[in-house]
C-alpha cells in the first residue's frame, strides 16, 4: 500500500535482538564510576534494604570512599578501546550481525551505564522493528541480574505508545549448547597452560544469603552448571563465590578465602574459570585474574591461571547463535 501524500517514512518490518549485559562506567576515574556505583547500588532489585535506611549509607559512606578505589581497579583493566565489558558486548552482537537473516538486526545494551536499554530499544523500533527478543546475558537466574534487565526493559515499554512484540531470553545455565561452549572453551585454555592444574574452580558471583531463602534460585543455577561441566570434563570442579560487599553473610565458600586456603591442602597450581559471566570484565580480570593470583601465590601457591570468558570467541558465538536462533522460532525463517 502506498502512503498518503506527506506520510513519515515507514521502515520495512524487522525484528530486533538486544544483548543485555549489567554495565560500565564510561571511564575509570572517580567521577565516572561514582555516577555508575550510584544508579547500579541504587536499584532495589540489586540492595534489597529500604531505601530510606539504604540512601543515606549510599550517599553518605559508600558513595564517598568507594569510587576512588573501585577506578583504580578499573584502571588495571581498562583497555584503549574502554571497559571490557562494553567492548566485548559489543564485538558480540556485531558478530551475530546477519546470522539469523537480513531482517533481524542485533543490539547490545547495559543495565547501568551506557547504552542504556530504553534508547536501544527506541533505536529497534525506529529502524522498524515491531517484534524484539530482549536477551539478557546471564545464564544463570538472578532477580538481581536478569530481572532487573527485564525490569527495566519493560519500564520503558510500558511508556511507548505502539509497543513491539516481545520475547525475553530465559536462563540456559543447564542447556547443552551453553555447557559445551563452556567444555570447549575451558579445554583449549587449558591445554595451552605450561602447568597441569590440581584443581580447578569455578568462580560464581556472589549474592547474600538471604536471596537463597527468599526462593531465587540463582545458587541451585549455579551448582547444576558447574555440575554438567564438571561431568563434561570429566573433572572434579570447586565452586566458589566471589564479590562479597557489605555485613551480611553471601553464598560460601568465598572465592578469596578458597585460593588462600588450599595451598596449605597441599594444591600448587589452580586454574579458574568464571561460568557465570558472559563477557570478561572488572570481576573477572581483575578480582580473579590480578587478585587472586596475589592471593594464591602469597599463601603459598606456585602455579595459577585465569581461563578466560566465553566472549565473543567460537564456541561462545556457536552458543548464542543457536539460543537466540531457537527463541526467534516463528518470527524468522529457519537459517
Amino acid at each position: 500500500m502506498t502512503p498518503p501524500s506527506g506520510h513519515p517514512p515507514i521502515p520495512a518490518p524487522k525484528i530486533g535482538v538486544l544483548l543485555v549485559n549489567l554495565g560500565t562506567p564510561n571511564a575509570p576515574e572517580p567521577g565516572a564510576v561514582r555516577l555508575y556505583l550510584k544508579e547500579f547500588l541504587s536499584d532495589p532489585r540489586v540492595v534489597e534494604i529500604p531505601q530510606l535506611v539504604w540512601q543515606p549509607i549510599l550517599r553518605g559512606l559508600i558513595l564517598t570512599r568507594r569510587p576512588k578505589k573501585s577506578a583504580h581497579a578499573y584502571r588495571q583493566v581498562w583497555t584503549e578501546q574502554g571497559s571490557p565489558l562494553a567492548v566485548i558486548t559489543a564485538r558480540q552482537a556485531a558478530a551475530l550481525a546477519g546470522a539469523f537473516g537480513p531482517d533481524v538486526l542485533v543490539d547490545h545494551a547495559m543495565r547501568y551505564g551506557r547504552p542504556a536499554i530504553a534508547e536501544r530499544i527506541d533505536a529497534l523500533k525506529a529502524a522498524g522493528c515491531e517484534r524484539i527478543l530482549i536477551a539478557p546475558l546471564y545464564p544463570q537466574y538472578c532477580a538481581a541480574t536478569t530481572a532487573t534487565a527485564l525490569d527495566e526493559a519493560f519500564r520503558h515499554l510500558r511508556h511507548m505508545r505502539w509497543l513491539p512484540a516481545v520475547r525475553t531470553l530465559p536462563p540456559y545455565h543447564d542447556d547443552p549448547a551453553y555447557v559445551a561452549a563452556l567444555k570447549d572453551s575451558a579445554e583449549a585454555s587449558l591445554a595451552a597452560l605450561d602447568f597441569a592444574p590440581e584443581a580447578l574452580i569455578a568462580s560464581f558471583h556472589g549474592m547474600p544469603q538471604r536471596t537463597l531463602e527468599l526462593g531465587d534460585p540463582y545458587h541451585c543455577h549455579c551448582q547444576k552448571t558447574a555440575r554438567l561441566l564438571s561431568e563434561a570434563l570429566g573433572r572434579e570442579l570447586l565452586v566458589a563465590f566471589q564479590s562479597r560487599f557489605g555485613r551480611a553473610k553471601w553464598l560460601e565458600p568465598a572465592t578469596d578465602r578458597m585460593l588462600a586456603e588450599l595451598p596449605a591442602q597441599g594444591v600448587t597450581g589452580v586454574a579458574i574459570l568464571a561460568p557465570g559471566f558472559a563477557a570478561d570484565c572488572l570481576e573477572t580480570l581483575e578480582e580473579l585474574a590480578i587478585r587472586g593470583r596475589e592471593t594464591f601465590l602469597a599463601a603459598g601457591g606456585t602455579n595459577f591461571a585465569y581461563l578466560p570468558c566465553l566472549n565473543d570467541g567460537a564456541p561462545g558465538m556457536a552458543m548464542l547463535r543457536t539460543l537466540i536462533g531457537r527463541e526467534l522460532e516463528g518470527w524468522v525463517p529457519p537459517q
